[in-house]
């Protein structure tokens, strides 16, 4: 049974607040002062991964309360629920098994009775063929020639992690593979997209659960009206579209061969859905086998999720750490901020991945919050920021917790860039915490700004996999804590619904007159307008 605890209501959350009024006048720098070993004590390795959360203000007596408040509020309960399968996801009714999707031990994954494995094998196998057609060449276009470019259409999860993930791993893309990726309804997306791109050489790859997404299918279908004005046909679809859908009737309507339809299944959310069939474009443009070593940098994060003690559990220690500034301090958004160009979606990645998961206001007993939940999730490559909003985080009013990742190792060695990028990595964490005097007191940096920091020993397939897989049992757990129903997204639908009614109203020129006056008018000046 998924726990329905308000966390308010545990012991520890009480004597975290009496906690507080002595933690919040702590200074880090202070900290490390009394105690030379602070580093070691608040740090985890984890294979190439090091996690250090030092600069962080707590002291041993908050981690234990903090680690108090994850046990009584039932977080090893709840992580056992989502591994075996339970429908944690109770207002849809649905498991949550993301994790089976690179699950590698050999046991089944039982849900509704039913073992999904069997299942989950036999697409990945069928991917695995599909880029393996593609990359020998024996995939062909309607003129014989070899594919070259892929054109992934899809929205939200079935955009955001692909994208995310191609560009962070960039430099294992296959030769001769050039991915591209089509999200927005705004046309010029799709536009300048398919400039880049001929239609003899270029595969669509449509990702669209039910097939009847507005963004997606509006794009498929002006994709392929595209296809049809520069050379191909009706019976050549089969050859250029691929469906990564459930909805075999629309696929094969839409022209595309139900032997090119990849499935995923309902206990995959679209925000983790990049290890299943949504991830086919990662695949074709890294290659199957470096997609696989993804999947089991996550398999690894997930056993040591499950595996290891909370007080060494990096997703749990992040999780803490957010709640405890979150809910304690006040603050209000978090920061992710990579050292590391090929990352530069990460955040963007994790914005929805957390505010989506997080941003509600409902418990799981169906009562309105007392407490805040989900924090704003924003966050840009170094150094890039430290010329834009680090401003901000370093004198600003507002205290902004920050997550600084850095590869050790870069993939494209050029003189001493490297060295260069990682001295500003380790003086930020350093500067925000230190701070600095001065007599002038516009140059005044009071520090005590907190942060996490991961060094990575180079970004690969499989440590992307364990750092993706990091966040994702961190927002887990703290969904949990807070009490809400993390894998739902109720928000996202009310705007879909509104725009569903209010397009047929632009199709002519009537003078809108039902809604309310700020719409009305913005319509109205809209039709004057085009």
């Amino acid at each position: 049974m998924f726990p329905k605890i308000n966390p308010t209501e545990t012991e520890a959350w009480k004597l975290l607040k009496q906690h507080y009024e002595h933690a919040s006048s702590l200074q880090v720098k202070q900290l490390f002062a009394k105690n030379p070993e602070r580093f070691h004590s608040f740090s985890i390795p984890f294979e190439d991964i090091l996690f250090d959360y030092s600069k962080n203000i707590i002291t041993p007596d908050t981690l234990a309360l903090l680690l108090k408040l994850a046990e009584e509020c039932k977080v090893k309960e709840a992580r056992q629920a989502m591994f075996d399968g339970e429908k944690i996801n109770e207002t849809e009714d649905r498991a949550v098994l993301h994790t089976a999707l690179r699950n590698f031990s050999g046991k089944p994954v039982i849900t509704d009775g039913k073992d999904v494995m069997p299942e989950i094998h036999a697409v990945q196998e069928k991917m695995k063929n599909f880029c393996n057609a593609l990359h020998n060449g024996s995939w062909k276009g309607f003129t014989g020639k070899k594919i070259k470019y892929i054109v992934n259409i899809g929205i939200g999860g079935s955009d955001l992690g692909p994208v995310m993930v191609t560009e962070a791993l960039k430099p294992y893309w296959h030769q001769g593979i050039q991915p591209h990726f089509v999200s927005n309804v705004d046309g010029t997306q799709l536009i300048e997209t398919l400039k880049k791109v001929t239609a003899e050489e270029t595969l669509f790859l449509v990702a669209s659960k039910t097939f009847t997404t507005q963004e997606t299918m509006t794009n498929a279908f002006s994709a392929r009206n595209w296809f049809y004005e520069n050379g191909g046909s009706e019976n050549n679809v089969k050859q250029h579209f691929v469906a990564l859908s459930t909805n075999q009737k629309e696929v094969e309507k839409f022209g595309i061969d139900p032997a090119n339809m990849f499935e995923f299944w309902d206990w995959v959310g679209g925000r983790y859905s990049l290890w299943s069939a949504i991830g086919l474009s990662i695949a074709a443009s890294i290659g199957y086998e470096n997609f696989e070593q993804l999947l089991r940098g996550a398999y690894a994060t997930d056993c040591h999720f499950k595996e290891t003690p909370f007080e060494k559990n990096i997703p749990v220690i992040m999780a803490l750490l957010g709640i405890w500034y979150r809910n304690f301090f006040g603050t209000e958004t978090e920061a992710i901020l990579p050292y590391d160009q090929y990352m530069h979606r990460f955040p963007a990645y994790f914005q929805q991945g957390n505010m989506e998961s997080n941003g509600k206001y409902v418990d799981r007993n169906g009562k309105k919050l007392t407490y805040q939940s989900g924090p704003v999730i924003w966050g840009e490559p170094g150094t890039n920021g430290q010329h834009a909003f680090y401003q901000l985080i370093h004198q600003g009013t507002a205290l902004i917790p920050c997550d600084f990742i850095a590869p050790a190792q870069t993939h494209n060695p050029l003189g001493d860039h490297h060295s260069k990028l990682l001295s500003n990595f380790f003086a930020q964490t350093e500067a925000l915490m230190n701070g600095a005097g001065h007599e002038n007191p516009y140059r005044v940096f009071e520090g005590n700004r907190p942060t996490n920091s991961f060094l990575i020993k180079k970004i690969t397939p499989y440590t992307l996999g364990q750092l993706i897989a990091l966040y994702e049992h961190k927002i887990f757990v703290q969904g949990v804590i807070w009490n809400i129903y993390s894998f739902d997204q109720w928000g996202v639908e009310l705007g879909k619904k509104l725009a569903s009614s209010i397009l047929p109203q632009l199709e002519n020129e009537d003078q809108i007159e039902t809604h309310d006056s700020s719409t009305n008018g913005l319509m109205n000046a809209f039709k004057r307008m085009r």
